[in-house]
């Protein structure tokens, strides 16, 4: 059974259909050592129409977001908001500090922790894991099913501060805190996330919607644009919104599995293209 969208040139075919835009970083608008000049154009050609923003996955609070842009070349003023699973993920940790917490993630991930009150600790001192990502980016999920399983043994839940399985960074794949996570869910373990696809994250964007802009358009004048099936088109689809799914991100290669995936978890892109731009 085929499933049905509509392949766009450019955001500029739709942009009069929307309110606002909620728009992935990571494949989007960059790769981790690139950017994508025309998706920042797109989406600045956007604000003339509505607010545009960014919704990403990043363990870290959002005001690290700017900093990230210039190390890459990112250019500027394309984006009214970042909103981060990081800053989804604090209220979550702080309804669970000082802890103790067993830490998994590497040191650039420890800005999430700024103005908590956190202890942290061996694991069979922690009362939870606060997991960002893995320690090292060439490392592999099945490296941790030994501690993994040990934490389970003592029943602790986990806290994942980035619910993405894998991410391209550059030409490379590096797994990420979500594949943790479901290794630990695979295990019989309790993961809770705030990142995309589940509701806290969404939640803060539109909180941002009403207290800056004072209209929080309705679902459907909602545009979602992002690469990842996982957690950008079921993310959408949770929140009853459209999305313009960029082909040439995480899945770019792989047109018959896309399809095949879209049909498998009953889910369909309003839109899809090989890039973002107008």
């Amino acid at each position: 059974m085929s499933t049905p969208f509509q392949t766009l040139s450019g955001l500029g075919q739709v942009a009069d259909d929307y309110d606002a835009v909620f728009c992935d970083i990571w494949g989007v608008i960059h790769n981790g050592k690139v950017p994508f000049h025309e998706a920042c154009d797109a989406l600045e050609r956007f604000r003339e129409r509505g607010p545009v923003v960014l919704i990403t996955n990043a363990p870290n609070p959002s005001i690290t977001i700017p900093e990230s842009f210039r190390d890459i070349g990112v250019p500027g003023e394309f984006y009214d908001a970042v909103v981060t699973a990081g800053d989804a993920t604090i209220d979550a940790l702080a309804r669970r500090a000082p802890g103790p917490a067993f830490k998994i993630g590497p040191e650039r991930d420890d800005k999430l922790y700024a103005g908590l009150e956190m202890n942290f600790s061996d694991l069979e001192d922690a009362t939870f894991i606060s997991c960002t990502g893995m320690y090292e980016d060439d490392e592999h999920p099945d490296d941790y099913t030994e501690i993994l399983g040990a934490a389970r043994e003592r029943g602790i839940p986990m806290v994942c501060a980035n619910p993405d399985i894998k991410v391209k960074v550059g030409d490379d794949i590096i797994w990420c805190g979500g594949a943790l996570g479901k290794v630990y869910e695979d295990l019989g373990g309790e993961v809770i996330y705030a990142g995309k696809p589940h509701d806290p994250i969404y939640r803060l964007c539109r909180a941002w919607l009403d207290e800056v802009t004072g209209y929080v358009p309705p679902p459907e004048r909602i545009l979602c644009i992002g690469d990842n099936i996982f957690t950008d088109l079921i993310g959408a689809k949770n929140q009853k919104m459209d999305c313009l799914f960029i082909q040439d991100g995480l899945h770019g290669d792989m047109e018959n599995k896309f399809k095949s995936l879209l049909t498998q978890h009953g889910i369909s892109a309003r839109y899809v293209a090989p890039k973002l731009s107008w």
